[in-house]
């Protein structure tokens, strides 16, 4: 993320442009038939903390089997139907659900699974053999909103892999390869499997060639758009991202290569923090110049969990201080039910001054500044497990209460591919709709990504350790 001007949807966009943004309106934020407790802060009944996370893996299970008529080769759905998304399953989300699924008893076949199917997407692409992977995929039918079809699942008649054209989610963020890299990496590490590190390697190459940049501030740039355009966008988020890739292929390598390439990410990184402030700035537009507004959660959560670097660890303070919010159904624009709250962080400074009076964008609700975003939450939650300060466990344990309540009670008789969720499975992504100051919101639907990192904070996994 980077800034204004803003670059094109990134893998955490929600929604969109055009019909795909009217969705939200028509179809709600899905909590206004979420279960009350009566209590703020008390779970649902009958639930314990111990079964959070085995409701968290059923929801990965159901997104990742929501059509079992469409083969075998499959991705996991990133967000409910309710979300106006259909069967969208980003790169990024996929890659979380494999590590995810590292992390849980029992989760090794699917995270196999799932390697498997971006392997596939790797060698099967519509246009490219280079070793891309896009955006996101569909893995199941559907109408689309101009009453074209979507007939395939994940691998279409002809054998490709079926591209989220629709939607437009045709281009390649660097930071997506990385995740995918990681996730692949992650497997090639567990199983010994070959073919894992050979897809981490070519994604790997990919960046090297594509993003890499001789600018002032160095590093690795954006990516490409959909019309295979490069991107002049340099992100402190990707460059992070990268840290953990080349970190892992350093390591299963043995070559040097890698080594010289996640110093160079790592330069970029360390030029984006503010010593003054304790936190890291989101990038820059042309590699020249460093974006000081918004400053978002995961440079502060996701640099800790890269660098494990003392001199920065106060990035983590910042992030639990400044970005610190309280959702009740008494705020402006809440969609929280009456009796209950959650706390955690949003999405970033800029999140906190949203205007409350306009939708954050054509078609969509307007935003709850205390909206809390509880991939970030859980993010921070993990980050501070990982620093292991005083008090940190407390804190990072508070966070995954208020996560394991939203888990219960929120996103309640929401679906995917049309079919019912395991009951008080899933986080969503956001307790009320939230601006994130990047062009795009979160929302009320339960999301794989959130899900996914809720189980690495619980399993203390850190998926970016070199």
């Amino acid at each position: 993320m980077t800034g204004s001007p803003r670059p094109p949807l990134s893998r955490r966009t929600l929604i969109g442009t055009g019909l795909g943004a009217a969705v939200l309106a028509a179809t709600g934020t899905g909590t206004a038939q979420a279960a009350q407790t009566g209590q703020t802060g008390q779970t649902g009944q009958g639930t314990s903390a111990a079964s959070a996370p085995r409701r968290a893996q059923a929801f990965l299970a159901a997104a990742m089997d929501a059509y079992p008529d469409h083969g075998t080769i499959r991705l996991t759905q990133s967000y409910t139907d309710q979300a106006g998304l259909f069967s969208t399953a980003f790169t990024y989300d996929n890659a979380l659900a494999i590590l995810a699924h590292l992390a849980c008893p029992a989760g090794e076949s699917r995270a196999v699974a799932l390697g498997d199917a971006l392997l596939y997407a790797q060698a099967h692409d519509p246009v490219y053999d280079d070793g891309r992977l896009r955006q996101a995929y569909n893995v199941g039918p559907y109408t689309f909103y101009d009453g074209s079809p979507q007939p395939d699942g994940f691998v279409k008649a002809d054998g490709t892999a079926s591209v989220g054209t629709q939607f437009g989610f045709t281009g390649t963020a660097v930071g997506d390869m990385a995740w995918a890299g990681v996730a692949l990496a992650a497997l090639a590490g567990r199983t010994g499997g070959r073919r894992f590190l050979t897809g981490a390697v070519r994604i790997g190459e990919w960046i090297e060639r594509v993003g890499r940049t001789d600018e002032p501030l160095g590093g690795y740039k954006f990516g490409v758009d959909g019309a295979d355009r490069r991107l002049p966008f340099t992100s402190t988020e990707h460059n992070t991202d990268l840290v953990g890739l080349f970190g892992r292929l350093a390591r299963l390598t043995g070559d040097k290569v890698w080594r010289e390439r996640r110093a160079r990410a790592r330069a970029f990184v360390e030029k984006m923090w503010e010593p003054s402030g304790g936190f890291f700035y989101t990038g820059t537009n042309d590699g020249v110049t460093i974006n000081k507004s918004p400053v978002p959660e995961d440079t502060q959560t996701w640099t800790h969990l890269a660098l494990a670097s003392r001199s920065h660890s106060r990035s983590l303070d910042w992030a639990a201080t400044e970005l610190t919010v309280r959702d009740t159904a008494d705020r402006p624009n809440s969609t929280v039910p009456s009796g209950q709250s959650y706390e955690g962080v949003t999405f970033s400074s800029a999140s906190l001054l949203a205007n409350e009076s306009a939708p954050i964008a054509e078609g969509q609700p307007r935003p709850d500044r205390n909206g809390v975003w509880f991939e970030g939450t859980a993010h921070l939650a993990l980050a501070l497990r990982h620093r292991g300060h005083a008090g940190d466990e407390q804190r990072a344990r508070r966070l995954l209460v208020s996560i394991d309540r939203a888990q219960d009670l929120l996103g309640d008789a929401q679906t995917v591919g049309g079919r019912a969720l395991p009951k008080r499975s899933g986080v969503v992504s956001a307790s009320s709709p939230l601006d994130t100051g990047f062009g795009f919101g979160y929302y009320p639907y339960r999301h794989t990504g959130a899900t996914a990192w809720y189980l690495l904070a619980t399993a203390r996994a850190n998926p970016l350790r070199g």
